[in-house]
């Protein structure tokens, strides 16, 4: 067997050993009264309209796998009761990785943690994705298109259709997808490399024609009676996957090349290049397009977003907000992915929870916001979970990896993270 072999399997013997001593203690701690968890009952896979942060799979995961439900616990809450840290070390200037084992009531689960500080020189924080928002790709891809040194997982996704992003999107600066109202609660950087959670609409316009009320932008979902913006940068024209399979007489596609509508059609173009454009409308979104935008209208359009971060992304449930836990859901089991900011040193914690397997049992939203508060954290965002949930950094031997055990059995391919990306400071 090769050294990285054996470092590898010996690295293996000793988690597999840290599980098992972890098991036997929450024996010891685990209320006799305490039955085999049994899947929770679930509703129906994922799609791109039910964004409505009170969907079950759309709090937990994108791929809509019930979890486990959480056994009771004695005191009402599953407080730690014991860790033990399995790997720690500087992956560059600023940032610091860690994997342990946390036992409570509930069983064991490992944890993951990149806590970094974006006031080093050379260190910043940025949007991971590839070439187009509805691209998808397994996280070491996306980071290596930067050099990024590690990474995780975010936004939800529309895992079964269009594969894009539900919420936000922002790269440095450019607003790549997004929507004025619902799914817009978001974690943002600054210029200043200030980082907030909160409520950031994306807000695309024609510019002079009020009337005409555009509601998301390269979005997967376009609702009842609104009104998509389609670039290039989305990839090929979506056609009625964005549109809930609205009948043809309910929808409006508009084609703009070189600022002037070119067509102005029921028929809604799929799989074929954008060149220039598309305006997709659904009810009265679609009426207002056939009325007010005949063939030779010139427009121009505007993107803009709130707070003008220089990064956003968005996530399901705002988990810790001013230091006190605000999540309510510990009923189901999940690996999980979250980022938090620690607004007394200024730090960013990225954190990932394995889950749905033998050697970590995931955890609840309440979990995983306390678990949050007690890394430092005094505001939080959940961000994608079940078999999204992936950590990748460098290794002492300089290869970026995939650090956690993604419950796929593989890491899934997601259409963006959050990647932390080093250049050494002149001189």
């Amino acid at each position: 067997m090769s050294r990285k072999g054996l470092v590898a399997d010996r690295r293996s013997q000793v988690v597999a050993a840290a599980v098992a001593a972890a098991s036997v203690a929450l024996l010891a701690v685990a209320p006799a009264s305490t039955a085999s968890p049994d899947l929770a009952q679930g509703g129906s896979a994922p799609r791109a309209g039910d964004t409505a942060p009170d969907h079950h799979w759309l709090v937990h995961s994108s791929d809509g796998q019930p979890g486990l439900l959480a056994p009771p616990v004695s005191s009402g809450l599953a407080g730690a009761a014991s860790a033990m840290t399995l790997e720690s070390y500087r992956v560059v200037p600023g940032l610091r990785y860690r994997h342990w084992l946390e036992t409570d009531e509930r069983g064991t689960v490992q944890a993951y943690l990149l806590r970094a500080n974006l006031a080093k020189p050379g260190l910043s924080l940025q949007y991971a994705g590839l070439s187009h928002v509805s691209d998808r790709g397994v996280l070491t891809e996306l980071l290596a298109r930067d050099d990024a040194v590690a990474g995780v997982n975010a936004d939800f996704f529309d895992i079964n259709d269009t594969g894009a992003p539900l919420g936000v999107g922002v790269d440095e600066g450019r607003v790549l997808h997004g929507q004025r109202s619902g799914w817009i609660t978001s974690f943002t950087v600054t210029g200043e490399a200030e980082a907030a959670i909160g409520a950031t609409p994306v807000v695309p316009r024609i510019v002079g024609r009020p009337g005409i009320r555009l509601t998301d932008f390269n979005s997967p979902y376009i609702p009842p009676d609104g009104i998509g913006l389609y670039t290039p940068r989305w990839g090929t024209a979506p056609g009625q996957s964005v549109t809930d399979g609205a009948g043809f007489r309910h929808v409006r596609q508009v084609v703009v090349r070189h600022g002037q509508v070119v067509s102005n059609t029921r028929r809604v173009s799929t799989g074929t290049a954008i060149t220039g454009k598309l305006l997709i409308g659904r009810g009265d979104g679609a009426i207002a397009l056939a009325r007010r935008l005949p063939v030779g209208t010139q427009l121009a359009f505007r993107v803009s977003v709130d707070r003008a971060p220089r990064v956003a992304v968005s996530g399901s449930k705002v988990l810790v907000a001013g230091g006190q836990v605000v999540a309510t859901e510990d009923t189901q089991l999940h690996p999980r992915t979250a980022v938090g900011i620690d607004t007394d040193t200024g730090r960013v914690l990225l954190v990932v929870v394995d889950g749905r397997s033998e050697s970590s049992s995931g955890y609840t939203l309440r979990q995983l916001a306390d678990l949050m508060v007690q890394l430092g954290a005094e505001e939080a965002l959940n961000l994608d979970g079940g078999g999204s949930s992936t950590m990748a950094a460098k290794r002492p031997s300089g290869a970026v990896e995939v650090v956690n055990s993604p419950s796929d059995g593989q890491p899934r391919r997601v259409p963006e993270g959050l990647e932390l990306v080093y250049t050494p400071p002149a001189g």
